[in-house]
């Protein structure tokens, strides 16, 4: 078996996976985008493991081991995309850039002059013990 077959295929499905990650919009479309590119290097180490004709087939194992990481990143990222839906309403990742706080005028790390840290008159204190 010739090794530039497997590695040009493996090349393809990585620039696929990077396209979709830097162009989709859909956290879905660009988690699949990353299983694509982790898929290419799977392709890779197999095809060279084959080919060095490893006794131990360390790539196959590394292989193994990589679709199973895949596999827990794969379902944190959809929990933590399925929880964002529901809050949002939407995955699309432009909108999920607003999830920041943004410091509000009367906290130590809002603008500049902006706080308050008397308290209105009227207002007391009170100690709980």
């Amino acid at each position: 078996m010739h090794l530039a077959y497997p590695a040009v295929l493996a090349a393809l499905l990585f620039c696929v996976g990077v396209y979709g990650v830097l162009a989709r919009r859909n956290a879905i479309l660009v988690l699949m985008s990353v299983e694509l590119m982790l898929n290419a290097v799977n392709l890779n180490l197999v095809a060279f493991d084959v080919w060095l004709r490893d006794a131990l087939h360390a790539g196959q194992a590394l292989t193994l081991f990589t679709i199973a990481v895949a596999a827990a990143e794969i379902g944190i990222g959809l929990a933590i995309v399925l929880m964002v839906y529901r809050n949002r309403g939407t995955s699309d990742i432009d909108r999920l850039r607003d999830t920041a706080e943004h410091p509000g005028p009367g906290s130590p790390d809002g603008p500049p002059g902006t706080r308050t840290d008397e308290t209105p008159t009227g207002e007391k204190a009170e100690a709980t013990a």
